[in-house]
């Protein structure tokens, strides 16, 4: 072991045990950022497992501060003297990371927070002999609020809500509004009252006659992850104060022209990674670790927007207008109508149909069997061990849990796998995992009795039967698809995509023999669709429609693929639409009359959440639909959910969604709901 190795190791460790005694969600923040960025690459893979989903959030944070920072300290650098102010900077490394790659030649960096916050730091830098080497301590603190002064960097405590004398200890420190400088604000103006934030950002720029400013915050607080966020903050005593005032981008835009600022721009995090990260960036930081969690962290980016504004500059500061690697095409998304959601009653008090990444199939007339996932069983959260059934009895669905005949077969707890129903008896397990790192689950027949009452959830009984047929290697995935076809006359499942341990993203396919469970060769012909997973597929004319996925760089697929019986085999088809499908994965789909039906998902238009897509596969007309939730007394998360339709009602039936965020905690639909689709599926 390398001594650089041996001492990152050492880091970790300690940073480890400091994480686990940690209480709050800042303190780790404080140490993770503190101590790990220097040595990122290293330490990452030895951690992230564990806190993959919070550092990576970490990560785009930092990323797009640096970014910014260092755009700000490169367009200024012919400048005998510039200075950056980080408002609320709490224990940041920022100025730390700039001094150590030599950034700082010229610039001065002061750092106004709380004056607890300030002496904590202070005496964290002095007792750290690598910062405290970095920074030169040249005396001065202890005067006013001056905690801390080097020769390029200023640590001042004191209430930011006080302008007068924020603006005199500044002077005091020695900061100069006539040369150019750059305000940081990183999830600190929200908690101020919006009045006294208004304030701040209106005086930056008339006091200083070359500011910049970058703000890093939450947006979106009335969707349904918005919610959950919020409850997130509510629940820590930190109502974040601007998102009623300014809920999303164009309103914060807004904010920083009316207060005297002429150059503006903002993104969320998802445009940013996408659009100001490189691709070898991109690559590196996707192959960091085993990572499967893709849903939150779109969201999540979804949630944060990156905000740069100037005045006064020889040229306008606009770091999130250059070097962009792809062109954004986001707006509003045009809704044909929307489609009311009513809470499913299911006449149960369990919980097991509280959980995401499962799978539900309907396996008799009005009996619904889900499998799998992760959710809320004998109230905690865990890897599902047992089957749910509902059953719709006189007009009313019942939930319970099924009996297993061989109550000593283990059911292996597995997320993202398909189950496919071959008859009244006799269904398919094929694929899933336990964790993102474990190699990828095989096939398990589930067995039912011909003769089980189908109004009572008391009375489904299953059997597992353990397999191991030939096409074993061809199901160690998840996030795939497994979709009946029919070639001259006999069935096959069609398992085409998913990610597996070795692959981040697959676009292979297998037919299956369902009565050999072996892999028969099928001669495929036409443009072989891009690899995907989370996509959804279905029958359709004896062939299968695939729609939508996440592609090989993490980018959600609008592509639609329909795979055509021939004489000879099948040809994938390009299904054309218009307007163009908007990109999604993470969604469910089904055929009615010609129409394919797209529930849910997740996609980077932040401004709205999806809903129910209807493409005419005829035409190709594409039209969305809201779904009203005005019913629902709790946030309806249509991502990692299941969908059954019952063609006869037009009936829709969603189960479970949701996921876990390591930042907001766990969200899982509470009850199964029901969508009627009469109106919309009789008036195309």
């Amino acid at each position: 072991m390398s001594q650089q190795y041996a001492l990152t190791a050492k880091r970790a460790n300690l940073i480890q045990g400091r994480i686990k005694h940690s209480t709050t969600r800042r303190s780790r923040e404080v140490i993770i950022l503190l101590y790990l960025e220097k040595s990122r690459e290293v330490i990452i893979p030895l951690y992230l497992e564990k806190y993959n989903q919070t550092l990576k959030g970490y990560y785009i944070r930092a990323r797009a501060v640096d970014h910014c920072v260092q755009d700000f300290l490169l367009k200024t650098q012919s400048h005998p003297r510039t200075q950056i102010l980080s408002l609320g900077a709490g224990f940041d490394s920022l100025y730390f990371r700039l001094k150590d790659m030599g950034l700082l030649h010229h610039t001065v960096v002061y750092e106004v927070d709380f004056p607890n916050v300030a002496c904590q730091k202070a005496t964290l830098i002095k007792r750290i002999k690598e910062l405290s080497a970095l920074v030169g301590d040249i005396g001065g603190e202890g005067l006013g609020v001056i905690t801390f002064s080097g020769e390029d960097y200023k640590l001042l405590g004191l209430d930011l809500s006080e302008l007068s004398e924020l603006e005199r200890a500044l002077e005091e420190a020695g900061m100069d509004n006539e040369i150019p400088t750059l305000f940081i604000a990183e999830v600190v103006l929200t908690y101020m009252e919006n009045s006294r934030s208004d304030a701040l950002i209106q005086w930056a720029a008339e006091h200083f006659s070359q500011a910049c400013f970058l703000l890093y915050e939450q947006m979106h607080p009335e969707d349904p992850f918005g919610c959950v966020m919020q409850q997130h903050f509510s629940q820590l005593n930190s109502a974040l104060h601007s998102l009623a005032q300014y809920p999303d981008c164009e309103a914060q835009q807004r904010r920083f022209f009316e207060k005297g600022w002429t150059e503006c721009s903002v993104m969320d995090m998802n445009e940013f990674f996408t659009r100001c990260t490189p691709e070898d960036e991109q690559q590196r930081v996707q192959a960091l670790e085993p990572f499967d969690e893709y849903e939150e962290w779109h969201l999540k980016c979804s949630h944060y927007f990156v905000l740069t504004a100037s005045k006064g500059m020889e040229s306008p500061w606009t770091p999130l207008l250059s070097n962009m690697t792809v062109p954004h095409c986001d707006g509003p998304v045009r809704m044909a109508g929307s489609i009311t959601a009513v809470e499913c009653a299911t006449h149960s008090e369990i919980s097991g149909l509280r959980r995401y990444g499962h799978h539900s199939v309907l396996i008799k007339p009005n009996v619904i069997l889900t499998t799998g996932g992760f959710g809320e069983e004998d109230g905690q959260h865990c890897r599902m061990r047992n089957f749910h059934v509902l059953i719709k009895h006189a007009g009313y669905w019942k939930a319970g849990c099924v009996k297993k005949e061989n109550p000593d077969t283990r059911w292996d707890e597995r997320l993202y796998h398909t189950v496919s129903c071959l008859s009244s008896s006799l269904a398919l397990v094929v694929g899933g995992r336990t964790s993102p790192s474990s190699a990828g689950l095989g096939m398990l027949w589930l067995k039912f009795p011909e003769t089980s009452n189908a109004s009572d959830p008391g009375d489904i009984t299953v059997e597992l039967v353990s397999l191991q047929p030939p096409a074993e290697p061809a199901a160690l995935r998840w996030r795939h698809s497994t979709t009946e076809v029919i070639f001259k006359g006999e069935k096959y499942l069609f398992l085409y995509g998913g990610r597996s341990a070795m692959e981040p993203v697959l676009g292979d396919w297998y037919f299956l023999h369902t009565q050999e469970l072996s892999c028969t060769v099928i001669p495929v012909e036409g443009p072989v669709p891009e690899s995907r997973h989370s996509h959804s597929a279905c029958s359709w004319k004896g062939g299968v429609l695939i729609a939508g996925g996440l592609g090989a760089v993490e980018q959600p697929l609008g592509s639609v693929f329909f795979l055509r019986e021939l004489e000879h085999g099948f040809q994938w088809q390009t299904v054309e639409t218009h307007p163009p499908l908007i990109p999604r994965y993470s969604h469910t789909a089904h055929v009615h009359d010609g129409k394919l039906l797209l529930v849910g998902g997740v996609w980077f238009h932040s401004s709205s959440v999806p809903g129910i897509t209807v493409i005419d596969l005829m035409t190709g007309l594409c039209l969305d639909y809201a779904i009203n939730v005005e019913h629902l007394e709790w946030p309806l998360m249509l991502h990692n959910h299941s969908s059954v339709f019952l063609p006869n009602e037009k009936e829709l039936l969603l189960i479970g969604g949701g996921g876990n965020c390591f930042s907001f905690g766990t969200h899982l639909n509470p009850e199964p709901v029901s969508l009627s689709l009469s109106n919309i599926l009789t008036s195309h």
